[in-house]
């Protein structure tokens, strides 16, 4: 399968707590099991069916424990093998001071990696 993401992703072990923004809707709030995390989007998973287009709020824990407000906008849902939905999502308006500490992470991760070979 060809790569199509514009940026690295990483692996985190996080959680993150989301909530649609439609003024319609009850607030939800879910936990999800992230998968990766760059410094334009996250891929993550959850028992819970969410929308392609929608933007939902959240509360990013990084590897630091600093947690990152921002919004996220849904562009891909898939089934995974536990019957649970996969979706891949970009980030919308986060700051470039945020998306710097995502990169500035994926730097010394590498790093990491260079020197244990």
């Amino acid at each position: 399968m060809e790569e199509r993401r514009k940026n690295r992703r990483l692996e985190l072990s996080s959680k993150l707590l989301i909530k649609r923004l439609d003024a319609d809707h009850a607030a939800m709030e879910v936990n999800i099991d992230v998968s990766d995390v760059s410094k334009t989007g996250v891929g993550f998973c959850c028992g819970e069916p969410l929308e392609i287009g929608a933007v939902y709020e959240v509360f990013l824990t990084l590897w630091t424990k600093e947690v990152l407000h921002c919004f996220l906008q849904i562009v891909r849902i898939e089934m995974n093998e536990e019957n649970r939905y996969s979706y891949g999502s970009i980030f919308i308006g986060m700051s470039e001071a945020e998306a710097s500490r995502i990169e500035t992470y994926s730097t010394i991760e590498n790093m990491d990696v260079q020197e244990k070979k």
